[in-house]
């Protein structure tokens, strides 16, 4: 049985968060594993999924509490996606920040990503119903 919970980072065994990472294919991460301690150490809320006790998902967000509410990683094992982990990931991540009006992500450009976020109650910027909004990105 998939169970998630809200996290800390040191109760997350790192090898297999790594792993995780690795077999998603974000190399940004593996390819530095300090960088990747330390983006868990510093976000607001972490949620993982376990099938019984493998670490199969994980969501990261960073946030201020009031105002603005980022999800910046979402990532399910290749081998449990389609079954509900993504979304129960996402809505018990959102589920710390009901108050916060405004809440973001940044994904690739994928069918899938799309209707996966969409399902979520994202809106793609350029399509946004509430007026005209950009996004701007930088990446060093």
């Amino acid at each position: 049985m998939i169970t998630t919970h809200v996290v800390s980072a040191k109760d997350l065994v790192f090898d297999e968060v790594l792993a995780l990472y690795g077999a998603v294919q974000w190399t940004a991460y593996t390819d530095d594993p300090a960088s990747l301690r330390k983006a868990l150490e510093g976000s607001s809320t972490l949620v993982a999924a376990h099938d019984d006790q493998r670490l199969v998902g994980l969501a990261r967000v960073i946030s201020d509490g009031s105002t603005i509410c980022y999800l910046q990683d979402i990532l399910v094992l290749p081998s449990h996606r389609r079954a509900g982990v993504g979304r129960a990931l996402a809505e018990r991540a959102l589920a710390e920040y009901p108050h916060v009006r405004q809440k973001v992500l940044i994904t690739d450009d994928g069918p899938q990503q799309r209707a996966f976020y969409e399902a979520l109650g994202y809106t793609r910027s350029d399509e946004f119903p509430g007026g005209p909004i950009r996004a701007f990105v930088r990446f060093d």
